[in-house]
């Protein structure tokens, strides 16, 4: 067994501060949340699935997975998080790293990366994540992975009121020229990577993963509509809506994004 490797402190440092479980319960992160499950539900093979949810953190998805029947386990590099997860029902939850997973070729019906590629800052360690994915993943399976919009710490800081500070806006702008978020306690969230649409699918083909389907989640709604989501009338009016519109290219580039591929 390989041992994982260390997170950047930076990076250990911001989800050892717990924030992490409460992030998609509450709040405008909700739609992510939902959307996310609406995408899943709709593509995820029939009950029993055996579903490896790398870097799944305390379990928030895993959760309503095991809930739904489906076999699930957990792999995050945060013990505090495999600790957590590990305490749900039908939830089995260890240490691993993304890049090197300790499973068997072709042994999980899906794989979910949800959140690794946001903090795999060099292309090589994305590839190698899904590839990785791809390796335990058996033939008509899927890869999914989340990614975060190359403009999201730009829309973010001026949604938040932030971007008319200075640090603020120079952390922001440079991580929608590079990609990379640096500097991040700026802007309140941590060394992270910031994909184009379109170097994603470039990504997958590169891992193995040719012919992926994208999935705007939140879309051009990450930008606003919080009040929505506490009307159960008008939420269902703006996740039809979401939904309606989660393939539209130029919706692609806003809030987070699903990229899905079966493995051939």
């Amino acid at each position: 067994m390989r041992e994982p490797r260390q997170l950047a402190p930076e990076i250990m440092d911001y989800y050892l501060k717990g924030q992490e479980d409460g992030r998609l319960r509450s709040g405008h992160p909700r739609l992510e949340f939902w959307r996310t499950q609406d995408v899943l539900r709709r593509l995820l093979p029939a009950v029993p699935a055996r579903i490896l949810d790398v870097g799944g953190a305390s379990g928030v998805h895993a959760e309503w997975l095991a809930a739904a029947g489906h076999r699930v386990e957990l792999i995050d590099p945060v013990p505090a998080h495999v600790e957590q997860a590990s305490a749900l029902p039908g939830v089995i939850a260890r240490v691993g790293d993304a890049r090197h997973l300790d499973a068997p070729d072709a042994s999980a019906d899906v794989v979910l990366l949800l959140g690794p590629l946001y903090h795999l800052t060099e292309r090589a360690d994305r590839v190698r994540a899904l590839t990785e994915a791809r390796r335990v993943t058996r033939p008509g399976g899927l890869v999914v992975a989340a990614t975060i919009a190359r403009w999201a710490a730009v829309h973010d800081m001026i949604l938040k009121g932030r971007y008319v500070e200075e640090p603020v806006r120079r952390v922001a702008d440079e991580s929608a020229r590079t990609g990379v978020l640096r500097g991040a306690a700026d802007t309140g969230f941590t060394t992270a990577y910031f994909h184009d649409p379109a170097e994603v699918l470039a990504e997958f083909a590169d891992a193995g993963l040719p012919g992926a389907e994208r999935y705007a989640l939140e879309g051009v709604f990450a930008l606003y509509a919080e009040e929505w989501l506490d009307d159960p009338e008008r939420r269902a009016l703006l996740l039809d809506v979401a939904r309606r519109t989660e393939n539209e290219p130029a919706l692609l580039g806003f809030g987070h994004m699903l990229t899905v591929a079966r493995v051939r």
